[in-house]
């Protein structure tokens, strides 16, 4: 079997975990205050309402054309977003308009092909969500990754220790605000795609919580003697080998996805490269200190 890390590795983890505390509440901060300069979640479809019209046109057009030929409907600067590419693809996105999204797309339909010709202008895809469809969405997509978040902690719990679990709900939360924060600092859509792959990074986080917890619990089993942030430590020099191997594939797979997969699933593709790089990083240096701070024997300090 490939082993990256040789045995007998000794990386004092435990050490850093007051650096790895305070780098991780920044990062939380500066994606928090990241959402309250911008006022908020930068909703998609899903979430706000609206509509959306993704178009193709059979010769190169410029956004200012668009967005010209759009003028009589009065869109935001930001609501024509081309799809880069080479493609001649666009996405034009409609305001909250109640009761009227079929309406708004079918204006915004006519309005391309009578500026550019029917047979000019593909209608690729049209979407429209109402306002109250899009609330019920945003309160069930917040409620299940609360729900999921919790559910993981609760097996963690039962499987080992009540501060096991703890530790995996904390890293958990911590691993889905970094990677909200990441999403608001990059201007991406929150929309289903992103639930779904929010909900990715919480399972694939969890899986590295239980291998490191599973090791910790075995070798506290198998040496009783020594101090728990030495059993920590050894733990996760154990199994780095494996934790870096397993991260490796995942992210080659997510970049891929991300540089070959075109404008569309960026945001998903994104959210994944940003959760699977956190979720290994809180497993080590969340999950672990957690149990090591509910442990009643003191840390031994170095000399």
């Amino acid at each position: 079997m490939m082993q990256l890390i040789p045995p007998g590795t000794k990386i004092d983890f435990v050490r850093y975990r007051n650096i790895a505390l305070v780098t991780s509440w920044i990062l939380i901060m500066i994606g928090v205050g990241t959402m309250i300069i911008r006022g908020g979640p930068n909703y998609g479809i899903d979430f706000a309402g609206g509509a959306l019209v993704q178009v193709r046109f059979s010769q190169p057009t410029r956004v200012d054309d668009v967005r010209g030929a759009l003028a009589t409907i009065e869109l935001s600067s930001d609501s024509i977003q081309d799809m880069g590419g080479g493609t001649n693809e666009f996405l034009v996105r409609l305001p909250l308009m109640a009761g009227k999204e079929e309406e708004a797309t079918k204006t915004v339909t006519a309005a391309l092909q009578s500026k550019f010709g029917a047979d000019k202008v593909e209608i690729l895809r049209v979407e429209a969500v109402g306002p109250r469809v899009g609330a019920a969405l945003r309160q069930r997509a917040v409620l299940a990754v609360l729900f999921a978040t919790l559910m993981m902690g609760t097996y963690i719990w039962i499987r080992f220790e009540w501060r096991f679990g703890l530790g995996a709900a904390v890293a958990l939360i911590h691993d889905v605000l970094i990677t909200i924060g990441a999403l608001a600092l990059w201007n991406y859509e929150f929309d289903l795609t992103i639930v779904a792959a929010l909900l990715t990074i919480v399972g694939f986080s969890v899986n590295d919580t239980v291998i490191v917890s599973d090791r910790i619990r075995e070798n506290m089993r198998k040496d009783r003697r020594s101090p728990l942030a030495g059993v920590i430590n050894r733990s996760i020099n154990e199994t780095l080998s494996r934790t870096i191997l397993t991260t490796g594939t995942a992210l080659l797979v997510v970049v891929t996805l991300y540089v070959l997969g075109g404008n569309v699933i960026h945001g998903f593709a994104f959210t994944l490269l940003v959760g699977f790089i956190v979720g290994t990083y809180s497993s080590v240096y969340i999950a672990s200190p957690i149990v090591l701070f509910f442990e009643r024997r003191p840390v031994p300090r170095r000399a």
